[in-house]
Formats: structure tokens, C-alpha cells, sequence
């Protein structure tokens, strides 16, 4: 009996928490057909308007253009470099690893604004470097990596080196042992780091704020600047709904082609 209530009750505020989150999800994508130009509901009307308008919108179209360019560039360096030194601190020993391990995930801990205040000092009173789409995407990578080495360590971790070791002792080389040995093993856990990290560029506005100067308008910058402007808010709307929509696509390809090989084996 007591067990029957337990489960209720759980049951109960699993769905109080998942309507707590995603209640107002809904309401934005509600919004994108209210014929309403304000955040009003319920909707007076339902109207696809807004969407034409939308599709029509040159600002939006370039924003979305130059965050899928700094997302993609940010993605490549975080892919290579958190891939590199995930293997070093997995498998190799040398003095100061830990030290190097906590400084590489470091600047996902830092508050974004932290982040962004000492990337543009960097740039502009160190470097004296221009503000412009390279410091966007460096400023992306810092913490794109971390991702990135994030699922690549966890699934050496998992692997272990046995597989590796018994390829080296049947004579391929550390070559032909990366080739046809851990990169199979390690594919997934580096798509689905390249999606998150890819992910978490997309949707950044503290440090892109700080690096990308005037010039440069990533798509969330570009909500954020049009949010209160008058007569803007449908289209607002309409641009979040379909960033809600198009978000559930790489969370469900992480969580399908993420998964440990090794326990398929």
C-alpha cells in the first residue's frame, strides 16, 4: 500500500516538474500563431502571419547564417583540440595531468560573463585585435572543448586500454591501432560531443556579447536586440518556436548515437 502512494506521489511530481519546465515552451510556440502583436493569452486569434514575416526577415537570415558559421568553426577546434588532450590525460601519465585536466574544464565553471569580460580584454587591450567572427569563435571554442573532451575522456575511461594493447601485440602499428581500433569505439562519443558543443555555440549571447563587436550578429543576439522592439514580438516568437522544434532534433541524435559500443560487445 505504502509502495502503491510512493509511486503516485512520484508519479505526481514528475509531471508537476515537466509542466513547471516546459509549460512555457508551449506558450511561445502557442504565440507564433497569435494573431495578438504582445505576449497576450490566451491568443485572440490564430494566424500564420507571422511566419511569412518572419521568413521574410533579411536580419534573421543573416544572424542565423552567422551563428551556424561560428557554431560549425567552434565545433572543428573543440573536436580537435578536446580530442587531443582527452587522450593525453586518459592515457598517458606525466607530471601536472590533474592540473591540466581541471584547467581544461575550468572555463565551463566560469559565470559567462566572466568568460567574456577576459576574452575581450585579451583581444582588445592585450592583442589589440579587431572584434569580429574569429574572436566569436575563439571565444566559442574556450568552452566548446570542454564538451568535447568531456564525452571523449568518459568514454576512454569506459573502454579502457585492453583492446588497443591486444592490436599493438598483433603487430599494427599506433596508426592502423587508432584507425581500425579506437576511433570505431570512439565515433559516437565524438558526434554527440560535436552536437552538444555545436548546440551550446548556437544558443551563447554572454560571451558573444563581449567578442563580437559591432559587426557581428549571431542569431540569439539578434532575438535579444528585437525582443521589446514594437511590432517585433511575433516574429520573436516565431524564430523561438522553431529554435524550441529544431533544439529536440540533436538531443535525440546524441541520445541514439551517443551510447558505449563497448557494452554492445
Amino acid at each position: 500500500m505504502r509502495s502503491a502512494r510512493m509511486r503516485t506521489a512520484t508519479l505526481a511530481w514528475t509531471v508537476l516538474v515537466l509542466v513547471f519546465i516546459y509549460a512555457p515552451l508551449v506558450l511561445v510556440v502557442i504565440n507564433a500563431f497569435n494573431t495578438s502583436k504582445t505576449f497576450a493569452f490566451p491568443p485572440s486569434g490564430f494566424t500564420l502571419q507571422w511566419w511569412r514575416t518572419a521568413l521574410r526577415s533579411e536580419g534573421m537570415w543573416a544572424a542565423l547564417g552567422n551563428s551556424v558559421v561560428v557554431g560549425l568553426a567552434a565545433t572543428a577546434i573543440a573536436l580537435v583540440l578536446g580530442t587531443m588532450v582527452a587522450f593525453a590525460i586518459q592515457r598517458h601519465e606525466f607530471f601536472g595531468r590533474q592540473t591540466v585536466n581541471l584547467l581544461v574544464v575550468l572555463p565551463i565553471t566560469l559565470p559567462g560573463i566572466v568568460t567574456g569580460i577576459a576574452l575581450n580584454a585579451t583581444f582588445t587591450s592585450a592583442l589589440g585585435v579587431t572584434l569580429g567572427m574569429a574572436t566569436v569563435i575563439v571565444g566559442h571554442a574556450t568552452f566548446c572543448i570542454v564538451i568535447v573532451f568531456n564525452n571523449t575522456q568518459a568514454r576512454l575511461r569506459r573502454l579502457g586500454t585492453g583492446l588497443e594493447e591486444a592490436s599493438a601485440d598483433l603487430g599494427a602499428s599506433s596508426w592502423q591501432t587508432f584507425r581500425f581500433v579506437t576511433l570505431p569505439m570512439m565515433r559516437g562519443a565524438l558526434v554527440a560531443g560535436a552536437i552538444l558543443a555545436f548546440a551550446l555555440s548556437f544558443d551563447e549571447i554572454v560571451v558573444t556579447t563581449f567578442t563580437a563587436g559591432p559587426t557581428v550578429q549571431t542569431l540569439p543576439i539578434w532575438i535579444f536586440g528585437n525582443l521589446f522592439r514594437p511590432n517585433q514580438a511575433p516574429v520573436i516568437n516565431v524564430v523561438a518556436a522553431a529554435l524550441t522544434v529544431v533544439a529536440v532534433i540533436p538531443v535525440w541524435l546524441t541520445q541514439r548515437i551517443g551510447g558505449d559500443p563497448a557494452a554492445r560487445i
